[in-house]
């Protein structure tokens, strides 16, 4: 497995980090055991990097995992949507007391969208710097969706991570294409950030060209890391054996051909009908203000998901 420096965090991190929304309730739900068993199987073939947030629902998984792994090996970056001293100080403590950690190695704001949020959150980056000196905390930083939170985050010197949307199709980007959310990331490397994407499969909507959609974010030398959602064993060994430029095993192969995948439509959809009249299929209407899946006419081919503003649809 590459390892790599975080920017100036200066955490040596496994090119691939563990994403993990997909164990959690908003995607396949496992229990803190069967998510752990998961996570494990990364850990013991090099990852040493993990990505969660308090809306993911998976601190439990990940507090289960550290039961029979080294807590110090890994590095641990959780998200919230904090926006004062009060929300962030809950926000850190949840996060302190449900992993079973004394110390979180970094602590992002969430989907950050422009300089503008940035200002309005600032009170909890404050709160999370005087953690930082005290050592509660290692790192301080955003996730965002938008290629302006990128350029405004990189400009600020309290800003040690950016965990930005790759993906070679820009699935995802509200406010741009891939072009101009590469060119941002670059400006912040300047800036010795930190950066590890997030979704280079587009969510499961690039799953059908899994190796052209691992290559682009793979070939990018201005990401430190890439966080991947897995759900089972067999995923984590193929999208290692993947980063670390190997042969995917047949029997591997076989049992992700089989997996059956499905489109999902996220909780905080707004039902603004986008996704509904580009689908070429027929296969999505809104029926009781809830977008409704006719699964005889999905082909899961993810197109609907390039129109969905707030990153709502996923093939899992």
């Amino acid at each position: 497995m590459e390892y790599n420096i975080l920017g100036k965090s200066g955490f040596k991190v496994s090119k691939m980090c563990f994403g993990g929304l997909t164990i959690g309730p908003l995607q396949r739900n496992f229990s803190a055991e069967d998510g752990a068993k998961i996570i494990i199987e990364a850990f013991e073939r090099g990852v040493n990097f993990i990505d969660t947030a308090e809306l993911y629902g998976t601190y439990k998984h990940i507090n289960e995992a550290f039961k029979s792994y080294q807590r110090d090996k890994i590095t641990l970056i959780t998200k919230s949507y904090s926006y004062s001293k009060e929300t962030a100080e809950k926000s850190l403590k949840k996060a302190m007391e449900e992993m079973n950690t004394d110390y979180i190695d970094g602590f992002l704001l969430h989907e950050q969208e422009s300089e503008h949020t940035l200002r309005g959150h600032w009170e909890a980056i404050e709160y999370f710097i005087k953690m930082k000196e005290k050592g509660y905390i290692r790192s301080v930083g955003i996730s965002t969706h938008t290629v302006a939170a990128v350029k405004a985050a990189s400009k600020l010197e309290e800003i040690d991570i950016i965990h930005p949307i790759v993906n070679k199709a820009g699935i995802g980007i509200h406010d741009g294409s891939i072009e101009d959310m590469i060119g941002a990331i670059k400006e912040a490397k300047k800036n010795n950030i930190g950066i590890y994407a997030m979704k280079p499969l587009g969510g499961g909507n690039l799953i059908h060209s899994y190796d052209e959609a691992l290559d682009f974010s793979l070939n990018l030398d201005i990401l430190d890391s890439i966080a991947i959602g897995m759900q089972s064993k067999e995923e984590v060994i193929a999208n290692i054996c993947k980063f670390e430029g190997r042969e995917i095993p047949q029997n591997i192969k076989q049992k992700l051909n089989n997996k059956k995948r499905e489109l999902k439509i996220a909780n905080w959809c707004e039902r603004c009908g986008a996704c509904v009249a580009k689908c070429q299929h027929n296969a999505l209407s809104i029926i009781d203000d809830k977008v409704v899946i006719d699964k005889s006419k999905c082909v899961l081919c993810g197109y609907c998901s390039k129109y969905c503003k707030d990153f709502c649809i996923k093939i899992i």
